[in-house]
C-alpha cells in the first residue's frame, strides 16, 4: 500500500510539473522508460519439503534509467519508479496470473514459496509442468505497462499438506500443537489447552500465517497479512477450548469447556489433566453392561460476543464412543452411551490433543488423584519463625503430575512448630501430616511434619505414595545457554530464593537452559513462558530473544524466571494499551524507574510488560507482582497527577510516588 501511495504521489508530481510548465511554454518529457530484460538462474526444479526454506530460484531484471527533459529536475530517488511486479502464470498467454511484489532485485523464491505458487496455479503435484514468469513495469497507477521477455521454468511441485494448521506462540514459534482440516479446505478445528488470555497465531501448510485483524472490537476476525496483524487471544479463563478457524469466512471461535459430567449407571465429574491434555474419571460399577453418557456445559466466544463473558453463548457438548475407540462429539444433548461389560474398577480417559485422532480408553483399575487436586500444595507453619504471626497459606510448592499427585518447589523455611500440607487455602482439616517415620506422610495424621534448620529448601511431596523430602539449597547455577553446558553460578539477591545473572545470548540453545541446584546435575528446574517447573524441559526463550545481554532473574520461591532488557513497559494506564506511553528504564539489576502521568481512569487496571509482546507480563498488585497475573487494579485508587514509578523485580513490587 505504501509503495502504491508513493507511486501515485510521484505521478501527480510529474503531471503537476507538466501542467505548470506547459502554461509557461515548456513541456517536460519523461524518457528512458523501457521494458525490462528478465533472467533466471534455474529452469528445471524438483521441489521437496526439505527445500522449503532453501533458495531454489532467483530472477534479475534490468531497470529503466528515467530522465526528464528539464535537466534541473529529476525523478525522486526515494520512490519506486518504475514499479516492477513479477507475474506468474501456468499459460504462456498469462490469461490467469498471480502477481508477486519483489522484495529486491534480484528476487529469490524459497522452495515453499515456489511450491505455493504452483499449488495456487493448480499445477499437478509430482508432475513436471511449465511456469511462466515476466516483469510488469509501470510508471504509476493507471499507466500503460511494459512487459519483459517471458522466462519458462519447469517445476515439479509436491503436495502441500493443508490438513494441518500449526499453532504458533506470540513470537510465531511453533508450539507442537495443531488444528485439523479434514477436507484441506481452510476450515481448521480442534481442542486446545490454554492459559487465560493466551496469545497465538495459526500457520497453514503453505506458510500462510493467520492473526487478528489489527482493530479493537474485531478480536475474532482474522487476516494473513503479516505486515498488519495482531496475535489472536483467548478469553480470560484458561482451560480446554474447542477452537475453530475458517480462512474462507476469515473468522475464528473459541468454545470453553470447563467441566464434563458422567451420568447413567456411572456418575461423576471428570478431571481435566492439563499436563497431559486429557479428561479422566476413575469409577467402580457393580453391574454388568453399565451404560453412561458424557456431556458438559460450554460457552462459545465468537465475533458476536468477543471476549465478553456475559455475552458468551451457552452450549451443551456431548462425547460419543465410536468404532475402534474413536471419539466424536457434538453440540447437543443427544449421545450414544459408553458401555462397561463387567463389574469392577475402571478409568475412563478422553484424549483430545490430536484433532485428527480423538479417542478414548476404558481400562481396568483406578488412577488415584486426590480430590480436589490443586495446582499448589500449601505449607502452613513452614515460616512462622519469619512472620512471627499466625500460620498462613503464603508458602506452597507446585504440582508436577496430577496423575501421580506429586509436588515440588523451593521454600524459605524457618518453622517453630513444624508444618502441615494442604491442597486448599484455609483448609485445616483435610491435611497431610507426619507419617510413621521421617519422610512419610499421613492424611489427617496426628503430628506436624518436623522442619529442618532454617534455610532455603527444595521440598518434594508424593501424595499418592505418601512421602516427602527436603534438600537445602546452597547455590543455583545455569547451563545450556548458547549450547554451553558448563555450570555458571548465579548471584544471590537480598531476597531469599531470588538469584540473578547477567547473560549474553548469541545463538539459540539446542536443548534450552536449565537451573541446577547445589552444583550438581540431579536436581534442576526447566520451564517455559516464565514459569519454572521441577525437572521439566529446558527454557527456550533464547530462541525468540534478540541476541544481546540480559539480566536473567530466577525466583525459586514463586517458580518464575525472566530475561530483562534495558526497558519495561506499563500498559493500561489511562486505558492506553501500547508500549510507548509509559517506558521505564533500568537503574540496577531487576529495578526500573521512570515517570507516568495519570489523567484518566484505568478501568481494566494495568500490566507491566517485560518486552514488546503481549505474552510476557506481570500483574498482581503493587506489593506482590505476579508473572501472568491478573491486571494490577491498585492504580485505580491513585489521583490524577505525575508520579515517579519504580518496578522492582527482585522484591516483586511497584511503587507510584507523587512528584
Amino acid at each position: 500500500m505504501m509503495k502504491s501511495i508513493k507511486r501515485i504521489i510521484t505521478i501527480l508530481l510529474v503531471l503537476i510539473t507538466y501542467w505548470s510548465c506547459e502554461k509557461e511554454g515548456e513541456l517536460i518529457i519523461v524518457s528512458g522508460f523501457e521494458a525490462s530484460e528478465l533472467s533466471s538462474d534455474n529452469s528445471d526444479i524438483i521441489l521437496t519439503p526439505e527445500k522449503n526454506t532453501t533458495a531454489v530460484l532467483a530472477f534479475a531484471w534490468t531497470e529503466s534509467n528515467l530522465t526528464l527533459s528539464n535537466g534541473k529536475m529529476s525523478i525522486p530517488t526515494t520512490v519506486n519508479v518504475p514499479a516492477d511486479l513479477i507475474e506468474v502464470s501456468a499459460t504462456s498467454g498469462f490469461e490467469i496470473s498471480i502477481t508477486v511484489n519483489p522484495t529486491a532485485n534480484p528476487h529469490i523464491f524459497s522452495g515453499l514459496a515456489l511450491n505455493t505458487l504452483a499449488k495456487n496455479l493448480l499445477l499437478e503435484s509430482g508432475k513436471r509442468s511449465p511456469m511462466y514468469f515476466r516483469v510488469n513495469s509501470t510508471l504509476g497507477k493507471n499507466t500503460t505497462s511494459k512487459y519483459s521477455n517471458v522466462i519458462t521454468v519447469y517445476v515439479t511441485p509436491f503436495t502441500i499438506d493443508m490438513s494441518k494448521g500449526f499453532i504458533l506462540n506470540s513470537s510465531k514459534v511453533e508450539t507442537g500443537s495443531l488444528l485439523y482440516s479434514p477436507n484441506s479446505n481452510g476450515e481448521y478445528s480442534g481442542f486446545m489447552n490454554v492459559t487465560a488470555w493466551y496469545n497465538w497465531y495459526l500457520k497453514e501448510g503453505d506458510g500462510s500465517i493467520w492473526g487478528n485483524v489489527p482493530e479493537s472490537g474485531k478480536e475474532f476476525l482474522i487476516t494473513n497479512n503479516t505486515g498488519a496483524q495482531w496475535n489472536l487471544w483467548f478469553p480470560g479463563q484458561g482451560g480446554c477450548y474447542y477452537t475453530t478457524i475458517n480462512t474462507k469466512s476469515k473468522q475464528w471461535s473459541a468454545t470453553h469447556m470447563p467441566s464434563l459430567t458422567v451420568s447413567g449407571d456411572v456418575t461423576g465429574n471428570m478431571t481435566f489433566v492439563k499436563s497431559e491434555f486429557y479428561w479422566m474419571l476413575s469409577f467402580t460399577t457393580t453391574q454388568t453392561n453399565a451404560k453412561f453418557k458424557v456431556k458438559g456445559n460450554a460457552k462459545l466466544y465468537n465475533n458476536s460476543t468477543l471476549t465478553n463473558d456475559a455475552a458468551a453463548i451457552g452450549k451443551t457438548i456431548t462425547f460419543t464412543p465410536g468404532p475402534g475407540n474413536a471419539l466424536t462429539f457434538n453440540f447437543n444433548d443427544q449421545t450414544t452411551e459408553f458401555t462397561v461389560p463387567s463389574a469392577g474398577e475402571y478409568t475412563l480417559k478422553l484424549f483430545l490433543s490430536d484433532p485428527s485422532n480423538l479417542n478414548y480408553s476404558i481400562t481396568q483399575g483406578s488412577v488415584v488423584i486426590k480430590d480436589p487436586i490443586s495446582e499448589f500444595l500449601y505449607l502452613p507453619g513452614v515460616d512462622d519463625g519469619i512472620t512471627g504471626g499466625p500460620w498462613n497459606f503464603n508458602n506452597y510448592i507446585s504440582l508436577i503430575s496430577d496423575v501421580d499427585s506429586t509436588f515440588a518447589g523451593v521454600v524459605n523455611v524457618n518453622s517453630l512448630w513444624g508444618f502441615i500440607m494442604s491442597l486448599k487455602v484455609n483448609e485445616w482439616s483435610d491435611v497431610y501430616k507426619m507419617g510413621s517415620t521421617a519422610g512419610k506422610l499421613a492424611f489427617k495424621g496426628s503430628s506436624n511434619i518436623p522442619a529442618p534448620a532454617p534455610g532455603l529448601y527444595l521440598i518434594k511431596a508424593d501424595l499418592k505414595n505418601l512421602t516427602y523430602s527436603h534438600t537445602q539449597v546452597t547455590k543455583l547455577s545455569h547451563a545450556g545457554l548458547n549450547n554451553n553446558w558448563s555450570l555458571t553460578d548465579m548471584g544471590e539477591s537480598v531476597v531469599a530464593g531470588v538469584y540473578t545473572s547477567s547473560v549474553t545470548i548469541s545463538n539459540p540453545s539446542q536443548w534450552g537452559c536449565k537451573l541446577y541446584l547445589n552444583g550438581g546435575w540431579d536436581e534442576f528446574f526447566g520451564g517455559k513462558n516464565g514459569v519454572l517447573k521441577y525437572k521439566s524441559d529446558g527454557i527456550t526463550d533464547d530462541a525468540t530473544l534478540v541476541a544481546g545481554t540480559y539480566d536473567f532473574i530466577a525466583n525459586l520461591k514463586s517458580s518464575t524466571y525472566t530475561f530483562l532488557g534495558n526497558e519495561v513497559y506499563i500498559t493500561g494506564l489511562n486505558n492506553v494499551w501500547d508500549f510507548t506511553s509509559v517506558v521505564l528504564t533500568k537503574t540496577s539489576t531487576g529495578v526500573y524507574s521512570g515517570t507516568a502521568t495519570i489523567n484518566a481512569p484505568s478501568p481494566w487496571g494495568m500490566a507491566i510488560h517485560i518486552d514488546k509482546s503481549w505474552n510476557r507480563y506481570f500483574g498482581g498488585s503493587f506489593t506482590s507482582l505476579k508473572f501472568l497475573g491478573a491486571n494490577i487494579n491498585n492504580v485505580q485508587s491513585l489521583a490524577n497527577g505525575t508520579y515517579n514509578v519504580t518496578v522492582d523485580f527482585i522484591n516483586n513490587t511497584c511503587t507510584f510516588v507523587v512528584q
